[in-house]
């Protein structure tokens, strides 16, 4: 008895000895308050205890049911125009109607099921090739661009090489043929002479 009293005692005294250190700290940590504004409200000032983190959102916002709250699986919330398209094709039945009795039932079943699929894949967000397909095109051609740039580069360093190397070499032609013609004595014809640069 007397062992579970002084553990008790030495835990409570524990505490008591930690709450003034706990509560220094939580009082030097400043209150942290966050708000929505819309449109062009200002966000109010911090002051020394208080930080303010604003999240702005647009003026159509204001009133409207927060954004988590809009879409749901609940039946209750599905649009009218939904019901109302549900209930025209209650008592259908025949050609195009997708339904076991009538003649031609069956008709309908299969535009019935591509118009499902493509609703469900319009309204998938994960699926947005266009989009990946238009980023990876942009990305390839920012790189083809700068690649032909460089190219275009080295190839007029290349052309310019080759026309000096080419100079070079009717210059020296020029020259080794006039010392030819002037070594058996003969006259050099004008063309033939090494031009002046």
């Amino acid at each position: 008895m007397r062992t579970i009293l002084a553990a008790t005692t030495v835990v409570a005294l524990g505490w008591l000895a930690a709450s003034p250190a706990a509560a220094q700290q939580a009082a030097a940590e400043p209150k942290v308050n966050q708000l929505i504004i819309y449109g062009d409200d200002t966000c109010p000032e911090s002051s020394d205890g208080e930080i303010v983190v604003c999240a702005r959102k647009d003026e159509a916002e204001r009133y409207r049911i927060p954004e988590g709250l809009r879409a749901t699986a609940s039946p209750s919330n599905e649009a009218w125009t939904n019901k109302v398209t549900a209930y025209e094709m209650v008592g259908r039945s025949g050609t195009m109607s997708c339904s076991p009795s009538g003649a031609g039932g069956w008709t309908g079943c299969a535009g019935k099921l591509i118009d499902a699929a493509y609703a469900e894949k319009k309204e998938d967000p994960g699926i947005r090739f266009s989009e990946l397909i238009a980023a990876e095109r942009a990305k390839r051609l920012a790189t083809i661009d700068a690649e032909t740039a460089e190219t275009q580069k080295r190839v007029e360093e290349l052309e310019k090489s080759y026309e000096d190397r080419e100079k070079k070499a009717a210059e020296a032609d020029a020259k080794r043929k006039a010392q030819e013609a002037a070594d058996r004595g003969e006259d050099i014809p004008p063309e033939d002479l090494p031009q002046p640069k």
